[in-house]
């Protein structure tokens, strides 16, 4: 039974207060003890009582007693109007959450050059803060995660989305209501990376060269072009792509036994286990700075749980924060 089929009243004019001392008169089946839980005198009790039987048209509780007993309509409604309590109180006055204690899961959706810089200082804030805390990350196959949020199908989503970010940017400065928030992470750079014995690895790398070069794509979706492939055609330019892969450690591997060129994050090199056969150009065409943020949903917001979640990736990534304003002459704040 719902809680429209039970309240055959104009919802509108109906003041909530008086579904709480309801649910408390049920709960303790006395008006004198219902009025001590509720901080309210007795006779507030019972003004809140008529009011509610008038709007529902309904006795609700007699006298029995030292206390009282419910009509079958009050029987039938309690459980519906305190199931509809309880979850606003949980959506308004969340829970407590103590990571010491916790043992929630959450799945994390990015790509394994985020995943190298953030989650070996997630995993050392968990075994010194929320030993009993799991993270599950999930290959991130998007530039949009916001379907993914939306379907419950990751918690947090990390990575570089700028035609998300652009989106949200300009529905909130409309005044739109905004169904997900970010928070930025760290700022990196992308750069050109082939084996170290490439005819290309010495000296400055042409853009004639470049273009002239077979390459390797890192594509999260499969489609053979990314955002460099943008910049390029904007300047009337194409490169020649040979081969995608999705992760951003698998293109290091075939570029260091080929001569295949890719592009990845500078900080990724490091974490490759192979950055002495690989060597680094920087690109031959202005690309943006590449902003990592955190995405969630913001049904999610204002969970203990969630916002903890949210904290410790901030922590686990500041490392990763610091470089970048020193290495990109960033402003703070």
């Amino acid at each position: 039974m719902s809680f429209a089929a039970v309240i055959d009243v104009n919802f509108r004019t109906l003041d909530l207060n008086l579904l709480r001392v309801f649910d408390e008169v049920m709960a303790e089946r006395s008006l004198t003890r219902a009025a001590r839980n509720l901080a309210i005198t007795q006779p507030a009790v019972s003004n809140a009582l008529r009011r509610l039987r008038g709007a529902l048209g309904d006795e609700l509780v007699r006298r029995a007693g030292a206390g009282v007993e419910p009509t079958p309509r009050a029987l039938s409604l309690w459980p519906v109007v305190r199931d509809a309590l309880r979850q606003l109180e949980h959506s308004l006055v969340p829970a407590s959450f103590e990571p010491l204690h916790a043992d929630n899961s959450f799945v994390l959706a990015m790509a394994d050059a985020t995943a190298s810089e953030v989650i070996p200082g997630a995993v050392r804030i968990l075994e010194a803060e929320a030993p009993g805390i799991s993270l599950r990350v999930v290959p991130l196959t998007t530039r949009d995660p916001r379907r993914l949020l939306e379907d419950e199908a990751a918690d947090v989503a990390l990575g570089y989305f700028p035609a998300v970010m652009t989106d949200l940017t300009g529905r909130a400065q409309a005044g739109e209501a905004m169904a997900f928030e970010s928070h930025r992470l760290y700022v990196g750079q992308y750069v050109c990376v082939m084996r170290s014995g490439h005819p290309l690895a010495q000296g400055v790398l042409s853009l004639d060269a470049f273009c002239q070069a077979r390459h390797l794509l890192v594509s999260f979706s499969g489609r053979p072009w990314g955002f460099v492939d943008e910049a390029l055609g904007a300047l009337g330019r194409e490169r020649r792509i040979v081969l995608t892969v999705n992760q951003f450690f698998t293109a290091g591997r075939v570029v260091a036994n080929s001569d295949l060129l890719t592009v990845l994050p500078r900080h990724f090199v490091n974490t490759t286990g192979m950055a002495e056969s690989l060597a680094v150009r920087e690109l031959p065409l202005n690309l943006p700075l590449v902003h990592v943020d955190a995405l969630w949903h913001r049904r999610t917001h204002g969970s203990p749980a969630h916002a903890w979640l949210r904290d410790t990736l901030v922590r686990a990534a500041s490392d990763a924060f610091a470089r970048s304003l020193r290495e990109y002459a960033l402003p703070y704040g």
